[in-house]
């Protein structure tokens, strides 16, 4: 998480001097460092896209969760969309699911879209967030759409 006290521009200072200082100590240990859009200003992906342009490091990056974001506030598809180009890492966070399936928050089909026009093509981690399955039970039905995606966006491009 990145957040601070203080405005928005020195929790940007304050974020960034920490991440900065986290990829030095990571550097011998040949790791990555990523922030994860996680409420508050990580949650709004200017503000965070500052902060990575502001470390400067080769070892920092982004972790685009489909759910951390406040409609009110950023789309979620622009601010992922913002987020990959320095993305090591991405959450499919799902909550529920209607009949055929999909997810009733996020159109998945719309989001790995995004995440594989830049050029993402490892792994995508899967964050079950929802009550009305059991966790397992979320998993497995977030696995399934995930792989009926893939399975959509290989036949687009054959």
């Amino acid at each position: 998480n990145a957040e601070s006290r203080g405005s928005p521009d020195e929790q940007e200072r304050l974020a960034a001097d920490g991440l900065r200082a986290l990829c030095e100590r990571a550097d011998p240990y040949n790791l990555d460092v990523i922030v994860e859009n996680h409420w508050g200003l990580s949650s709004t992906s200017p503000w965070l896209m500052r902060v990575m342009r502001r470390v400067d490091h080769p070892r920092i990056g982004t972790l685009p969760d489909f759910g951390n974001f406040d409609p009110k506030v950023q789309d979620r598809y622009d601010a992922v969309r913002d987020m990959m180009p320095r993305a090591r890492a991405v959450s499919a966070k799902s909550n529920d699911f209607d009949a055929r399936g999909e997810e009733t928050t996020t159109d998945y089909l719309r989001m790995m879209r995004i995440v594989t026009d830049a050029g993402y093509h490892a792994h995508v981690g899967i964050e079950y967030e929802g009550s009305r399955l059991p966790e397992r039970g979320g998993i497995d039905a977030t696995k399934r759409l995930l792989e009926r995606v893939r399975a959509q966006l290989e036949s687009e491009t054959t």
